[in-house]
C-alpha cells in the first residue's frame, strides 16, 4: 500500500486561500461607486459647444480633486462608463466599464477621452439613454457600494417613450439617476408656459438616494460645473439640491412637454 504524505506547511497554505468560486461564475470587483456618464451629443447643440464638453471630463478626470476623491473612498476605486446618446436607440460606448484604482488609470482613461471621435447624432431621447444605461450595468464586471447615471443634456426628451417611464425602470434597479442640464442658450431658461430645464430634469429625470441635478448656465463655467458633480457623485456627499425618489402621479412639470413641443414644430 502506497502512503502519501503532505507537508505540513502544504496543509497551512491550502486552509488560507479563498474557496473556489462554482465553475464560470467570476466574482465582482468591489468598488466604491459605479459612475456611468451618459452625455448629450444630439445636434441642438454646436461642435464646438460638444468639443468644450468633451474637454470638460478629461479636465474634470484629470484633477487633483477627482483623483483625491477617488483614493477616500472606503475601496480607494471605482468603476466608470462614457456613453454619449441623441436619438432613440443612438447610444455610442466611447468608454466600456474600466476600473479607476490610481493616477496611472486616470490618466490613461482621460488620455483615450480626449483622443476619441466625438458622435454627432439627431434627435433627444432621455428615456431611451435611461433604458440603455440602466441595462448597461447589469455583468459589468464589479459591485459597487452605489450605482449612479450622471446623464448631461441640454432639452427635454422629445422622441421615444415616456420619461417618467423609463426613470421609475431605472430607479427599479438601485440606480441613481443625477442631472447635469446644460443651459448655455436662453430658451431653456423657462417662461410662463414652459419650465426651465433644471426645473425639468428635477421633476422628470433625476431620482434615488441624495439625486441632486447641478445646472450649467455659462459655457464657460462647463468644466468647473462637471468637476463639481464628478467629486460630489464620487464622495456620494449631500447635496443642498432637490431630491425625488419615485415619478409623482402628478408632477408639477409637464414631463411631456419635449413631445409636445416637437409636434407643433412640425405641424404644417
Amino acid at each position: 500500500m502506497v502512503v502519501f504524505r503532505i507537508c505540513p506547511v502544504l496543509l497551512l497554505l491550502l486552509a488560507w486561500l479563498p474557496p473556489a468560486a462554482p465553475q464560470g461564475q467570476a466574482f465582482d470587483q468591489p468598488v466604491d461607486v459605479e459612475l456611468l456618464l451618459a452625455v448629450d451629443v444630439s445636434g441642438s447643440m454646436d461642435p464646438d459647444e460638444h468639443a468644450l464638453q468633451r474637454q470638460g471630463y478629461v479636465a474634470a478626470i484629470r484633477s487633483e480633486a477627482f483623483r483625491r476623491t477617488v483614493r477616500s473612498g472606503a475601496y480607494g476605486r471605482i468603476a466608470l462608463a462614457y456613453v454619449e446618446w441623441a436619438g432613440i436607440g443612438r447610444q455610442a460606448v466611447v468608454l466600456p466599464w474600466v476600473e479607476l484604482a490610481g493616477d496611472a488609470d486616470i490618466d490613461r482613461v482621460a488620455g483615450h477621452l480626449a483622443q476619441a471621435p466625438i458622435a454627432f447624432i439627431r434627435g433627444t431621447s432621455l428615456s431611451s439613454i435611461l433604458d440603455f444605461a440602466g441595462k448597461h450595468f447589469d455583468g459589468n464586471g464589479f459591485e459597487g457600494l452605489r450605482r449612479v447615471i450622471d446623464v448631461s443634456g441640454d432639452g427635454p426628451n422629445n422622441t421615444g417613450g415616456p420619461v417618467l417611464d423609463a426613470r421609475d425602470r431605472v430607479l427599479k434597479r438601485g440606480i441613481t439617476i443625477n442631472g447635469l442640464p446644460i443651459m448655455i442658450r436662453p430658451a431653456l431658461h423657462g417662461s410662463s408656459t414652459t419650465p426651465s430645464l433644471d426645473e425639468y430634469f428635477t421633476a422628470c429625470v433625476i431620482g434615488g438616494p441624495g439625486a441632486f441635478v447641478l445646472p450649467v448656465r455659462e459655457i464657460e463655467a462647463m468644466a468647473e460645473a462637471i468637476r463639481r458633480k464628478l467629486v460630489l457623485e464620487i464622495a456620494g456627499a449631500p447635496v443642498p439640491a432637490a431630491r425625488i425618489d419615485q415619478a409623482q402621479a402628478r408632477p408639477p412639470v409637464d414631463c411631456r412637454i419635449g413631445e409636445r413641443l416637437r409636434r407643433f414644430w412640425m405641424e404644417p
